[in-house]
């Protein structure tokens, strides 16, 4: 066994919660290494590709680039360096724990004000599990209301608490390592990097990313190998082109990998196919080039292999040495998805509609996405897909909305598992950073979702951070009226707790519906007499039908009304005949908006034009019906 390093190459991975600047940093990195063409014009956040990520501001996948460093600390030649930005919300998890599986290496970015947060903490223990070097980068330097000093003493607290937890479970991990973590002070904004800790609200002192280039070279190991060892080679993200079909994003761990060559592709089931690679790429900043060879360490791109998936081997066909699969936590949040079952479906030609098409549009989607799982309802139209988190879900249904399909999208749930005979569910570590004001509010808003405070810290800056244990459910819905409360100044963010004991009814939603009794089309006279007693989601002209949710309630009872009723015309003259000033505008929901207001007996109907809640059980009978056997049953 000759075991060899590859001192051109650094595999790394850029970690941090959301909008702590991981993406930002990236930009600058490419900028300083002349990654891009003299004449190519570059946007801001090139690695956001995906048009909802741009929209939210958000990386919801995972991405690589390389850049090559050739400045004054490559003192033997140019290195490569693969950068892998990753997402900074919990429910992408999956997509981190895909990344660090492609790197040998971390640079943990928390921001100079923010401080570590829930993610923070997940991503650092997936890292530290891994064995990963970590790299602190103490980000945003220059805002206002920076505290960098009290943030890097937040951040070596974290890496301390969990090392003594994970000494316990992983009693191989090397403590005194996990703590010798380098620290570089940025502002990616700027792109400029230091080793010296600046005043807090002002940038580095140094002009340029040289100390952080410099520490990756240091800090990171090269890729090491076996000379001896056949190809090893692991699957860890898909792509597609019109012209290549299926591309497998790969790690080399061992050998080397040769365009044209045949080699063994090992599946999940074990089994063992010969296949040939068609194609071979390389990254070089934002495009792939190809290339005839790629050996240990590298990140590439193969294609003819159709059926390949995410977490699978390619080894050698002489000599078939699998590696094990990628394992993700289990989903916590599931919603059923299932075709559109209200009276305007398929009011526009053109949209995808069958059963057919929305199954087989989540089995692609289960290709490249690890952390989801689509099950069977035992009904043909509808499957229950389950996800780390609400926002993950809300994704793949408005990726599909802009694909053209019209879907029924049931409320969130929870995914419950049984324990010695006890129902148990998942539970969330939720931080809350809010003005001081909004505190006594917060505590009563989540004591009705049976969330429990851990800890609380007041920074003397008017500012109170708060840690609760929150079951799962008790979040579905939170976040609207949690901004509501703190009119739009509140940051919530919430981490995996793992499971305990069932919390008990949990009531999210005081006020009732408003439902639409017939069909027709919205008139601003009906909306003019209604809005005093209740709030709209409905625009005049909107075409409505029996069941359809149009408002919400200013008690706690749903009401059934008609939304349709127009003004009775007559030979008398008023001089407010057709005066509207009075009418209040409606509120817009977004889907993400929809699906928290959603009830127990509601769903959304999700279709590319329009966004909208409906009862499960159009007719009012019949839910009339179904209220009255719940209420005996409870008398009972």
């Amino acid at each position: 066994m000759a075991l060899a390093t590859r001192e051109d190459l650094r595999n790394v991975a850029i970690v941090a919660h959301v909008d702590h600047g991981k993406t930002t940093l990236v930009d600058a990195m490419l900028r300083q290494t002349n990654s891009f063409d003299a004449h190519a014009d570059v946007d801001d956040r090139v690695m956001d590709s995906n048009d909802l990520e741009r929209e939210k501001g958000i990386t919801i996948l995972a991405k690589n680039t390389a850049i090559t460093y050739e400045g004054v600390h490559a003192k033997n030649g140019p290195v490569v360096i693969n950068v892998v930005d990753t997402p900074g919300h919990a429910d992408f998890g999956g997509e981190v724990e895909r990344a660090l599986s492609m790197v040998d290496g971390v640079v943990l970015l928390v921001d100079a004000s923010e401080g570590p947060l829930p993610q923070t903490r997940f991503v650092l223990r997936k890292a530290l599990e891994a064995h990963l070097p970590v790299i602190l980068a103490v980000n945003k330097t220059d805002r206002p209301d920076a505290r960098i000093e009290e943030v890097e003493g937040e951040a070596q607290d974290l890496l301390l608490g969990l090392a003594s937890d994970l000494s316990e479970d992983h009693p191989d991990i090397d403590v005194d390592a996990v703590l010798d973590v380098p620290t570089v002070y940025l502002s990616g904004r700027a792109g400029a990097a230091s080793h010296n800790r600046p005043a807090d609200g002002s940038l580095p002192d140094n002009p340029d990313l040289e100390p952080l280039f410099e520490t990756i070279l240091d800090r990171v190991p090269a890729p090491s190998h076996d000379d001896e060892h056949p190809l090893q080679a692991h699957v860890t993200n898909l792509d597609s082109s019109p012209f290549l079909g299926r591309i497998a994003l790969l790690r080399v761990h061992n050998g080397w990998i040769k365009k044209g060559q045949t080699v063994a592709w090992v599946k999940h089931d074990g089994s063992v196919q010969n296949v040939r690679i068609t194609e071979l790429m390389l990254t070089k900043a934002l495009t792939r080039y190809p290339a005839e060879q790629a050996g240990p360490g590298d990140i590439v791109a193969i294609a003819g292999i159709e059926d390949i998936t995410i977490g699978e081997t390619i080894a050698d066909a002489d000599d078939v040495r699998p590696l094990p699969t990628i394992s993700v936590d289990e989903p916590a949040i599931s919603m059923t998805i299932g075709a559109n079952t209200s009276p305007l479906v398929g009011k526009v030609k053109g949209h995808k509609l069958t059963a057919r098409m929305i199954k087989d549009r989540l089995d692609r989607e289960l290709i490249g996405n690890v952390s989801l799982r689509v099950l069977d309802t035992g009904r043909p139209d509808a499957w229950e897909v389950q996800g780390r988190g609400e926002l993950a879900l809300a994704i793949l249904v408005e990726n599909m909305r802009r694909e053209g399909f019209e879907l029924t999208v049931g409320k969130p749930q929870v995914v419950t598992k049984e324990v010695d005979g006890k129902t148990h569910e998942p539970y969330e570590h939720l931080t809350i950073d809010t003005p001081e004001e909004h505190l006594g509010a917060i505590t009563q808003l989540l004591a009705a979702r049976k969330g429990r405070m851990d800890n609380m810290v007041n920074h003397g800056t008017g500012w109170v951070r708060m840690e609760f244990i929150v079951p799962s459910r008790g979040l579905i819905g939170f976040r609207s009226e949690f901004m509501t409360l703190t009119r739009g100044t509140g940051i919530a963010n919430a981490i995996s707790h793992g499971y305990d004991q069932w919390a008990g009814p949990i009531v999210t939603r005081h006020n009732g519906s408003i439902v639409a009794d017939r069909a027709g089309v919205v008139t601003p006279f009906s909306i003019i007499n209604l809005q005093e007693r209740m709030t709209f989601f409905v625009q005049p002209t909107a075409e409505v039908y029996e069941g359809m949710v149009i408002g919400e309630n200013s008690r706690n009872e749903d009401m059934d009304v008609n939304i349709t009723k127009e003004k009775k015309l007559t030979n008398m003259r008023s001089s407010t005949a057709d005066t509207f000033e009075s009418m209040t505008p409606p509120r817009t929901l977004t889907l993400e908006e929809c699906l928290e207001f959603a009830r127990e007996d509601e769903c959304v109907e999700v279709t590319p034009e329009a966004v909208r809640i409906r009862k499960v059980a159009l007719d009012a009978t019949t839910r009339a019906r179904a209220a009255s056997k719940l209420k005996q049953q409870l008398a009972k």
